[in-house]
């Protein structure tokens, strides 16, 4: 388990360590920091004071002060931070002072060897002064007997020099002053305020790890454990706590060449479990120190991937269409804009009658981006490119297990995947009958029950329908509910085939013609507006019209892009007439080259046109006196069915059988 963290506001212990006159210094001065630190003044040294450092346990201090010998003994073997007494420049000159007063030969003694400064500065003034060194008790003792017997007077050095040679009867002059040891009390607060942070920096590290799924050990340079959390620990069945320090194989034979050799991935086993492991630099400084690998089991990779697939797959839910995006002017497009912008204000079910061709996705589209659910999903499903079977999970969904391959934790079906936005159903004429019942449910109830589940979801959704069949002669044949029918067909918006708009032919070629130069760069020069896109196809304009386009803006759509392939590859052999200031214009030959079907269109119109018997000119007669009144109610098909006396069905009936 990890440790407890660290009160922020919790005080520095500091202990104060001396066995010599320096002990007394710090009771002169401990009365200063009893507000900032919680201070304790140990009458021990050497190796006394490293057994009471050991036996402290939870008391043991942040950091540590202590002069002379005692500190740099401390220094290598204390297991917390030492802060040595360092005597100042003003230090050695007071106490050599104060030395040369009390006798003539004057000795200065330090703890290693004497400052370079200390030197120079003596020798600049001309003093007398003998200088000595010593490196541990032994040393100091030895040294000042020496120094009795070469007859030096007075003495200058740190606590345990002037004791001895007191002892010895020699003068002794202490060489720390008052501000030698706040200096040292002050560093010793900075870095018990350093070192605590440093610990609550490891410990809140530490509880990080241990928090997370993955298994993390960090090793250094040598492969051996630095830190290791629990989750890993337990996948290894190791005690976290006793693998610091030891090789990470040495613990785990088994994964032997199985880690990643460099920086990466790579898959290993663990007492019979797959983990994906990833291995990355340990940084120390800028520089790599060691390692850092991290463990997740590879059941978790695959259903967090499948997590961000179908995040992924509800973000690609969006409408691409606008209504700006619909082009046309003709009375019959112009009704269609008018219904969109009223219809979206609304939340009722739309049914988007049309050919094969004319839209109806983009008017669906455009509906949804001026309704109030523009924020959220667009889904759109083709009811009828889906077996019977699959169709019904995808709109329904299903529960883990609701069928043999079922996904694990089951799957939300389009209908919860378009909560609060719009549900899209094209070619709803296409719907098995067994499926029929139940979207009628979804739209009665507004509630969706997944496959193999018995609890309903509750959704808000809009449902935009279209299809290109006439759904009365399906009800008629048993193929489509009625009851659906009125369900669906609240609202309608007939869509006109491109035939009966044939003013809106080259605006809307000029259209395509401009987005296909977008998408080829070697256009882009030759087409760069609109108009010009215009000009280029204005040769065309009869020969479009005169097409009947069974398969509406789709088949035009295909036939520009067949102009743009022609004019980008071989912009020298189709020939385009037109004189610089009118701009190049497309021949009727380019378009017997692209879309012979459309040139011949006219002559077998013509010979069709003789030969007709008496029923199909009729027919065509019918046909005819119908489009002039879809022109005159602007499209209007209801308004049109009222003034000739027939029914939806038959005006679809009549229009199609003149083909």
């Amino acid at each position: 388990m990890s440790p407890p963290l660290i009160e922020p506001g919790h005080r520095p212990r500091i202990w104060a360590l001396s066995i010599s006159r320096l002990r007394d210094l710090f009771f002169d001065i401990a009365g200063e920091y009893v507000d900032r630190a919680d201070l304790r003044i140990v009458s021990h040294g050497f190796e006394d004071a490293v057994h009471e450092l050991d036996v402290a346990g939870a008391g043991r201090p942040d950091v540590v002060i202590a002069g002379g010998s005692n500190g740099a003994y401390l220094k290598t073997r204390a297991a917390v931070p030492v802060v040595r007494i360092n005597p100042t420049g003003y230090d050695v000159m007071h106490a050599l002072a104060r030395a040369r007063r009390d006798g003539e030969r004057v000795a200065l003694v330090t703890h290693g060897d004497t400052p370079d400064e200390v030197r120079r500065f003596i020798a600049a003034y001309g003093l007398d002064v003998t200088f000595a060194s010593y490196q541990s008790a032994q040393d100091a003792e030895s040294v000042v007997l020496d120094l009795s017997d070469r007859g030096i007077d007075v003495v200058a050095g740190p606590g345990l020099v002037t004791d001895l040679a007191a002892n010895a009867g020699m003068g002794a002059v202490f060489l720390y002053s008052r501000a030698s040891v706040r200096a040292a009390f002050e560093t010793a607060l900075e870095v018990a305020q350093a070192t605590r942070s440093e610990t609550l920096r490891r410990q809140r590290l530490d509880n990080l790890l241990q928090h997370l799924r993955d298994g993390v050990v960090a090793l250094d340079a040598r492969g051996r454990v630095e830190v290791m959390n629990q989750r890993l620990a337990g996948v290894l069945g190791i005690d976290a706590a006793q693998a610091v320090g030891r090789g990470l194989l040495e613990l785990a034979p088994d994964l032997a060449g199985s880690l990643p050799d460099s920086d990466g991935d790579s898959l290993c086993t663990v007492r019979g479990a797959s983990y994906v492991v990833h291995r990355g630099p340990l940084a120390d400084g800028g520089a790599a120190a060691g390692t850092v690998l991290t463990f997740q089991e590879s059941r978790a990779v695959e259903r967090l991937d499948r997590t961000l697939r179908s995040r992924q797959r509800v973000q690609q839910f969006t409408a691409r269409y606008r209504l700006a995006d619909i082009v046309g002017a003709s009375a019959a497009i112009e009704r269609v804009r008018m219904l969109v912008q009223r219809y979206a204000r609304s939340d009722a079910t739309v049914l988007v009658l049309g050919e094969s061709g004319t839209g109806k996705e983009m008017v669906a589209q455009s509906m949804h981006q001026l309704s109030a659910r523009r924020d959220f999903a667009f889904v759109a499903i083709n009811c009828g490119a889906f077996p019977e079977a699959l169709l019904e999970s995808e709109l329904f969904g299903y529960e883990e297990g609701a069928f043999t391959g079922a996904r694990k934790g089951g799957k939300a079906g389009l209908i919860e995947v378009a909560h609060r936005g719009t549900l899209f159903l094209d070619e709803i004429g296409e719907m098995p009958l067994s499926l029929q019942s139940r979207l009628l449910r979804v739209l009665q109830e507004r509630e969706v029950v997944r496959l193999g589940s018995t609890e309903p979801t509750r959704v808000d959704i809009r449902v935009v329908a279209a299809t290109h069949r006439a759904l009365t002669e399906g009800i008629e044949a048993g193929r489509f509910r009625a009851d659906l029918y009125y369900r669906l067909n609240i609202l309608s918006i007939a869509l006109p085939p491109l035939r009966e708009r044939s003013s809106d032919l080259l605006p809307l070629a000029a259209e395509l013609l401009l987005q296909a130069a977008t998408r080829e760069p070697r256009l882009a020069a030759q087409v760069p507006d609109a108009e010009a896109a215009r000009r280029i196809l204005r040769e065309l304009d009869e020969p479009l019209k005169r097409y009947a386009w069974p398969g509406n803006v789709r088949e035009l759509q295909n036939v520009i892009e067949r102009i743009a392939v022609e004019l980008a590859d071989l912009p020298d052999a189709i020939g385009l007439p037109g004189d610089a200031a009118a701009g190049p214009a497309l021949s009727r030959d380019m378009l017997r080259i692209v879309a012979p079907e459309i040139v011949e269109h006219a002559g077998r119109a013509k010979k069709d046109k003789a030969a007709l018997t008496l029923r199909q000119r009729s027919r065509h007669g019918e046909a005819d006196e119908i489009r002039a009144a879809l022109a005159a109610h602007g499209g209007d098909r209801d308004a049109v069915c009222e003034a000739l006396g027939i029914s939806k069905t038959t005006l679809w009936r009549k229009l199609n059988a003149a083909q």
